[in-house]
């Protein structure tokens, strides 16, 4: 099966997408391209999964550069593929030839890009990462390499949507403490229960720190299990386990 790729205008020339877990290798609740090295999926097939996204982005396998994400808001500059992937949570380049990418299943993929200066970037943001700033750490560090934020277009990727992502108030009271005005992100659900915007805050993040354009995809990993993988979907459909998409961009 071909791969699917989510694109946007707003990052072309360059080769990027958001990929779908359509025309992969993996069986069983991992169907599709699943990217996860870290789940219980067959590593073989994990390989194949990535060797056909690198193949897609004009790379080979090894210049897919992945990092073990941890929820933070470190990030790395890449100038030649890892030994070890570093424990950070962004990615950011000058360097032609090589795709950063991210996993996620839920959380946002946000993938970036100062085409003038030849900068990029991609983020693995979740709530934790995204309050916690690892969208401006990202942006400080492309305009270490030369990028200027007003120039840089960012695209969050697909993500879970805010009709999806139930949370409690223990979850609202760690916003609030951060800063009041961050109730808007929340709505109303049931009961003590609160919907969670993550998309319109991590759009309200990079606007708030300058960025030229950011978008989202408007894709809800949650709600499409055809094209996506999700994991509250899989927990709340007892499944063991669950894959990952993979998003990547290249100079």
């Amino acid at each position: 099966m071909t791969l699917e790729i989510v694109t946007s205008e707003d990052l072309h020339p360059l080769r990027h997408g958001f990929f779908t877990r359509r025309g992969g290798a993996s069986s069983g609740v991992f169907t599709g391209l699943n990217c996860g090295g870290g789940s219980s999926d067959l590593s073989e097939v994990v390989r194949i999964n990535r060797s056909r996204v690198a193949l897609a982005m004009g790379v080979e396998p090894e210049a897919l550069i992945t990092a073990h994400q941890v929820h933070s808001a470190d990030v790395a500059v890449v100038e030649a593929p890892f030994d070890t992937p570093p424990k950070v949570d962004g990615l950011v380049t000058a360097t032609p030839g090589l795709a950063l990418a991210v996993l996620t299943a839920d959380c946002q993929p946000v993938l970036l890009a100062d085409t003038r200066a030849g900068v990029i970037g991609a983020a693995h943001a979740g709530w934790r990462g995204a309050l916690d700033g690892v969208l401006e750490a990202t942006l400080d560090k492309m305009e270490t390499l030369g990028a200027h934020r007003e120039d840089t277009h960012a695209i969050i990727g697909p993500a879970i949507s805010q009709r999806a992502y139930e949370v409690g108030p223990e979850f609202v009271e760690i916003f609030l403490a951060e800063d009041p005005d961050y109730s808007r992100f929340f709505a109303g659900g049931q009961g003590d229960r609160m919907q969670f915007d993550l998309p319109a805050f991590g759009l309200h993040r990079l606007r708030e720190a300058g960025i030229g354009r950011a978008r989202w995809t408007r894709h809800c990993t949650y709600s499409d299990a055809e094209k996506f993988f999700s994991y509250r979907r899989s927990v709340h459909g007892g499944e063991a386990d669950y894959g990952r998409l993979i998003s990547a961009i290249r100079l």
